[in-house]
């Protein structure tokens, strides 16, 4: 299955009040409306021709439903079905018609219990790319990457690599060589998803890719002329890491976004993942203010996919003795 699943494709998050959300997504960070009823509402960056790379559902309590990878093909989603059911980790289907503007999807809890899903099938709607007319707040340009805090950076690493064919672009590693980060990726860039060391499951943000730095900067503008200037959480910056320009805001459930910028291209077979040291202070922030204290402690719940219930947390787990993943 190490070439089935070809990017990033969708985040689906609760919200509260979808009237805050959207003026939030759409008027401030610049998201094109796909569609939306009282309860949903669908949200594309500019470049995207599908449906949505966004899905925000009204309901009591902010939580992430799932984050989502697009495949191949149809085929791809039976054969990682009956991959993870040899790893024993149940998953389950959603039908064609079961969601909107969805083909058939799978879903499943991974081995770090995030709640993931697969879809090979969704609606094309008209590219926005060069309606410039329309560009707005962030100017948001397509979905790029989530970032996960697990208890078990590790055994993530080991899954994502082995089973389902990431590649590592970046990392970080104790002075014991203990992975505490990863950066993985199967599209040609840094990376689909991060995963960090911390209390989890949580989803700690998801990534938008945008077109130029002076984006975030004009997003910075909006966002405080419209009264989200508390929502601004880290940045603007340059992450060592990923050599990201990045912004990090908290919509009005508390979700965090990133906007992003500036990485780079990782396609090349002979590629070697950089290793970053754990005490190394440009990893995180090779210029710019230094990530608030809730940058490393706040992080949206995640949900059980059979249930719906929040999913556990669990203390985050650094196995002693040599490392079990060679990089």
């Amino acid at each position: 299955m190490s070439g089935a699943i070809i990017r990033t494709g969708r985040a689906v998050l609760h919200v509260t009040d979808l009237e805050k959300a959207r003026d939030f997504y759409v008027e401030g960070l610049g998201f094109i409306e796909t569609e939306s009823t009282e309860t949903e509402l669908y949200l594309r960056g500019l470049e995207e021709h599908n449906h949505h790379s966004l899905l925000l559902k009204k309901t009591g309590e902010a939580a992430i439903e799932a984050i989502s990878y697009k495949v191949y093909a149809e085929s791809d989603l039976d054969s990682l079905y009956e991959q993870y059911l040899q790893e024993g980790l149940q998953p389950i289907w959603l039908a064609k018609g079961d969601q909107h503007a969805m083909g058939r999807a799978l879903r499943v809890q991974d081995v770090s219990s995030l709640p993931i899903e697969y879809y090979a099938e969704m609606d094309s709607v008209e590219r926005m790319l060069q309606r410039y007319d329309m560009y707005k707040g962030a100017r948001v340009q397509r979905i790029d990457h989530f970032n996960c805090m697990v208890r078990d950076v590790e055994e993530a690493y080991g899954f994502y690599t082995e089973k389902l064919g990431f590649a590592c672009s970046e990392y970080t590693a104790t002075e014991e060589e203990r992975i505490w980060a990863a950066w993985l990726h199967r599209k040609q860039t840094v990376h689909d998803v991060a995963f960090m060391n911390g209390e989890g499951p949580r989803l700690h943000h998801v990534g938008f890719w945008l077109n130029d730095p002076l984006a975030l900067i004009h997003a910075c503008d909006v966002l405080a002329a419209k009264g989200y200037s508390p929502s601004i959480e880290r940045g603007p910056g340059r992450h060592g890491l990923s050599n990201a320009f990045f912004l990090y805001v908290r919509d009005p459930d508390g979700h965090r976004i990133e906007l992003y910028n500036g990485d780079y291209l990782t396609s090349d077979p002979d590629f070697k993942p950089i290793r970053w040291g754990i005490n190394d202070p440009m990893r995180g922030t090779f210029w710019g203010h230094e990530a608030p204290d809730s940058w490393f402690n706040e992080a949206s719940t995640v949900l059980d996919v059979k249930t719906q219930d929040p999913v556990e947390i669990k203390k985050p787990v650094l196995k002693q003795g040599k490392p079990q993943f060679v990089i």
